[in-house]
């Protein structure tokens, strides 16, 4: 997901304090060298253990590492292992357990699930920066309050403001409707009675409704991590690419959309590698007994590459250019993992293989603000119905992508509150009888005899989808023009690079794509937010507008989970297939291969910081 013209690096910049004890025994032989004692520098040369590098590759590229205006999955990798959330998951649970991070404990919470409160732990600096002007700078609640303001500004444009507007922080949603009335700048000073620091560590938030699952929210490090306002405020307008926080890992350069790296954190304070595996958990129990006490992180660099296409992506990885191909291309999953079993060759090699069903989904977006496609009408509705009907999602995951997902019935993901495997409606079916019915029965015939459909009133039906350059996304639009050809109508598309599709489909210039969705927490009420029409500009992609689904969103989020919230779930993916603003079409199964000195690999089911976890064996590495 994202970014456009290559320029200068930024964020890498030298540090007062050494980045670790190896580079400083260095300097000092390099000093003495000068006195006549070079020998000693090459035999320190010698004797220094060599940096342990993840190096892997990202397929979509990035669009900067601003927490609060990122939104593709690829950047809010990168946020949160440079900041750090109030929470976080721990990373060997399964199911997803939360945990403290900067906090010193979990929330104390009101009985009504509205008031948070939350201690943060003292001596946790961000990371050296000239904006701290030579001052140590440390983490204090302010800078959560700061943080969480941000998203309301209206001029930091964030796509994830209405993750904390439906959480109706007392005073902050008030602010922000007066703001847009008084195109006034936003006051950091001003008191919001939800968002106080009730002294120099403790934060204390307050909800205008319950929410039972407030805390995952403040588990949500790639967009909920604290920023200092000494760096935003001292590189205005390059919040996205100067990126500051407390976490394990900073950055030291950047060429956008080829290459991203990142360093240890000098500044982190001591962590170590702990968590709570099941008793049964094998890998889990094996990985504790290896890390457990470690200090993390244990890396000492992160460097991502940006390669769109699958091949030398692929080719990469069995070079041993890269410790971890992470979600193995479709087109290469028989050589990989033939029958869900590594290949002989790659497990002599040593390579490690790992397989899962991920909490995601593919989905076609229809923008229900469209003229041609959009709204309630019955008549558009039938369309959008009948182009869900006309997809072969089955033909999809066969032919393109080799078998590596299942077909979705709803928006719904697996491992998620609301998913339910069992659930079957017409938003999965592949009916183009159906679909050829529907689209006649609302008057979108044929009446020019090109084999193409004209709307209603006889007007040309034109039908536009945005789309990327990549070979593997050539195919499946392929397949997804000829499946509509098949029910008479025409498709045509427009490419462009990922970020810029992005950007049209914020601003609602698009009329169809299709993209996936990962799940940032255990619950899926943000799979419903796909249909909330306050989310309409951030994740509501369709601009979809419809009381009883704004209803049965708001239902949901106030309920406790069990019977009564599960059913309201069940009524909501009914309400989203009779009116169609999205198809989903698969859940993906994803292989991620690791060479063998990359230890401790395991993919997060939700959560997106994994680098301090892993180690690199370096005298495993390639020479």
């Amino acid at each position: 997901m994202l970014a456009l013209a290559l320029l200068p690096a930024t964020g890498a910049r030298r540090h007062k304090r050494p980045a670790c004890r190896s580079s400083s025994l260095r300097a000092a032989l390099l000093l003495l060298a000068g006195f006549g004692i070079g020998p000693a520098v090459q035999a320190a040369d010698e004797a220094l253990p060599a940096p342990k590098v993840l190096r892997y590759a990202f397929r979509i590229a990035e669009t900067g590492f601003d927490p609060a205006k990122v939104q593709d999955i690829y950047s809010r990798t990168i946020t949160p292992h440079i900041f750090e959330s109030l929470l976080t998951y721990d990373h060997l649970a399964r199911p997803a357990r939360i945990k403290p991070l900067t906090a010193a404990a979990l929330p104390e919470v009101s009985a009504d699930f509205k008031i948070w409160t939350l201690r943060i732990q003292p001596g946790i600096y961000f990371a050296d920066d000239p904006a701290f002007k030579g001052q140590r700078r440390e983490l204090t609640a302010a800078d959560y309050v700061y943080s969480f303001k941000r998203f309301a500004d209206p001029a930091t444009n964030s796509p994830a403001w209405d993750s904390l507007e439906e959480n109706h922080l007392l005073g902050l949603n008030e602010y922000r409707a007066e703001l847009a009335r008084s195109k006034q700048a936003f006051d950091y000073e001003r008191r919001i009675e939800g968002l106080q620091a009730l002294d120099r560590y403790t934060l204390q938030i307050k909800l205008g409704r319950s929410r039972p699952r407030f805390d995952q929210l403040l588990a949500d490090a790639s967009l909920f991590g604290a920023v200092a306002r000494e760096v935003v405020e001292a590189y205005p307008q390059r919040s996205m690419e100067h990126p500051v926080g407390t976490g394990p890992f900073r950055l030291a350069s950047w060429r956008r959309s080829s290459l991203i790296v990142l360093e240890r954190n000098p500044d982190y304070r001591e962590r170590f590698y702990d968590a709570q595996p099941r008793v049964d958990d094998g890998e889990g129990q094996a990985l504790l007994t290896r890390f457990k006490g470690r200090r993390i992180p244990m890396l000492d660099r992160v460097e991502i590459s940006i390669i769109e296409e699958n091949q030398p992506r692929w080719l990469s990885f069995l070079n041993g250019q890269f410790d971890l191909i992470d979600r193995v291309p479709e087109d290469f999953i028989n050589q990989a993992m033939p029958g869900g079993r590594l290949a002989p060759g790659l497990a002599k090699r040593g390579i490690q293989g790992y397989r899962v069903l991920t909490s995601d989904v593919l989905f076609t977006v229809f923008n229900t603000e469209d003229p041609v496609i959009g709204g309630n009408q019955p008549e558009r509705v039938a369309l959008r119905r009948a182009m869900a009907l006309g997809t072969d999602s089955e033909r999809e995951i066969r032919i393109v992508r080799r078998g590596q997902a299942i077909v979705a019935q709803s928006i719904l993901m697996p491992h998620t509150t609301g998913y339910d495997p069992q659930f079957k409606s017409e938003g999965g079916d592949y009916d183009p009888v159906r679909a050829r019915a529907l689209l006649d029965l609302f008057g979108y015939i044929d009446r020019d005899g090109d084999g193409f459909r004209e709307q209603p009133d006889g007007s040309p039906l034109r039908l536009e989808s945005l789309s990327t350059p990549e070979s593997f996304q050539r195919q499946i639009d392929q397949i997804w023009q000829k499946a509509m050809a098949q029910i008479g109508l025409r498709i045509e598309f427009k490419t462009a690079k990922w970020p810029e599709n992005l950007k049209a489909m914020r601003a609602g210039k698009f009329q169809i794509w299709s993209l996936a969705s990962s799940a940032a927490a255990p619950d899926g009420q943000d799979a419903l937010g796909l249909f909330y029409s306050p989310r309409i500009g951030g994740s509501n992609y369709a601009r979809f507008k419809l009381p009883l689904m704004d209803q049965l969103y708001e239902q949901a989020n106030g309920l406790p989970d069990g019977p009564e919230r599960a059913a309201v779930f069940a009524e909501a993916k009914r309400v989203a297939a009779a009116y169609a603003p999205y198809r989903a079409r698969g859940h993906r199964l994803l292989t991620d291969l690791a060479q063998p000195r990359l230890i401790g690999y395991r993919r997060p089911p939700f959560w997106l910081n994994w680098w301090e976890y892993v180690d690199i064996e370096t005298e495993k590495a390639p020479h």
